[in-house]
């Protein structure tokens, strides 16, 4: 994968900065976009309109110049790092051995992420070199819009969740019902038993995640509430898995609900709506429209319905309470945003569409696909039935 890093090489020029330095380890991810590198120890990428550098360990040198996407790769040894700890510490030696790296570079002034480290930044000032904080989020907004590689990614990751979903609702399909509670195979199904099985075929299908969410009833209310203990009957249970690819760090995300047993009224009738909302939110989609009109779309459905909204009531505690979605990538939350501040979209943003209902009296209700938007529209990347009653 080549990224297009021409609007980064157009910031520095407006800035006036010679490079962009990144000093992280792989899990910041524009240090690994930039780098291609993955690594679990901090390391030295600078960008330049000419080309990409990495300063790294012994350690990282030979991945590093096999795995990484640039054009040369130094080593601390190089430097005399090891002299320089001696005399100066290992912070001193890093900042000493980066200011000769970027002067072997012609690197006078650089441009730095806003989570750049401080101290870093302040040795490598003492040493000459200027350094300051970039505008905005251009690299961020650089990685919003993907590859055709990272497309695949993607849907690779989310291929690997539609796997996992339906292990999890295998478990609510094949679950019995005893005094309002599900069981499974004579012991009680609960949330860390349904988390459990969806960990383990991630990890067959390739995949990890940190954390999922497998919440029900009042949890369920809480759209971030990772749920825990007995799985009831009549209950919603949102199931929402975000896994990240182990081989290429991309994630997916999709969430469903479902009932087992016989949901309410008031239930099934936030489910239809949330559905409708879902699927006005599909049909805003395309490039050129902004975040929030698709946003505005989904609270459209809500409000037609008498369901409260942050843009009808930003006070308001249950209804549809969170922004419509976010882009994902490299991280799970990433723009571009679905939300009263989201910017146009363009062909190759990915974006999750989830809208949701929440309310301690009833429960949670969310449904969320991933999608691509394309040049006259959007792909969605999802493939798994939309149904209340798992199946």
């Amino acid at each position: 994968m080549e990224p297009d890093l021409s609007p980064l090489a157009d910031a520095l020029a407006d800035a006036r900065l010679d490079g962009y330095l990144g000093y992280a380890d792989s899990d910041d991810s524009d240090q690994r976009y930039l780098s291609g590198f993955d690594a679990p120890d901090p390391f030295v990428t600078l960008y330049t309109p000419e080309g990409t550098s990495l300063l790294v360990s012994g350690l990282e040198y030979g991945r590093a110049t096999s795995e990484s996407r640039a054009g040369e790769v130094a080593r601390l040894a190089e430097y005399d790092y090891h002299e320089l700890v001696a005399e100066y510490g290992r912070d001193g030696a890093h900042a000493r051995a980066c200011a000769a790296f970027l002067a072997d570079h012609g690197v006078e002034s650089v441009a730095t992420g806003g989570r750049f480290p401080l101290g870093l930044a302040d040795a490598l000032r003492e040493q000459g070199v200027a350094v300051e904080v970039l505008d905005g989020e251009v690299v961020e907004e650089i990685r919003a819009v993907k590859t055709d590689e990272e497309i695949d990614h993607v849907h690779e990751a989310q291929r690997a969740n539609e796997v996992a979903m339906a292990a999890a609702e295998d478990l609510l399909a094949a679950a019995t019902v005893e005094d309002g509670v599900l069981h499974h195979e004579g012991e009680v199904l609960t949330s860390e038993r349904v988390t459990e099985e969806i960990e383990v075929t991630l990890l067959r299908q390739g995949c990890a995640l940190d954390e999922t969410i497998v919440a029900c009833g009042v949890d369920a209310a809480d759209p971030h509430d990772r749920g825990s203990g007995p799985l009831r009957a009549g209950e919603t249970i949102v199931i929402d898995i975000f896994p990240r690819s182990k081989a290429t760090k991309y994630h997916g995300d999709m969430t469903r609900t479902f009932v087992k047993g016989e949901p309410s009224e008031e239930v099934r009738r936030r489910y239809e709506v949330t559905e409708e909302a879902f699927e006005a939110a599909l049909d805003a989609l395309g490039p050129g429209v902004t975040g929030e009109e698709v946003h505005g779309a989904v609270c459209d459905v809500y409000e037609r319905e008498g369901y409260a909204t942050f843009r009808s009531d930003p006070d308001t505690e249950t209804g549809f309470i969170h922004s419509t979605g976010h882009g994902i990538g490299l991280d799970v939350h990433e723009l571009p945003s679905l939300s009263p501040n989201g910017g146009e979209l363009e062909p190759g943003h990915v974006v999750t569409v989830e809208p949701g209902l929440y309310d301690p009296d009833v429960g949670g209700v969310r449904i969320e696909d991933l999608v691509v938007v394309t040049e006259d529209g959007y792909e969605n990347l999802t493939d798994y039935p939309i149904r209340l009653r798992p199946a």
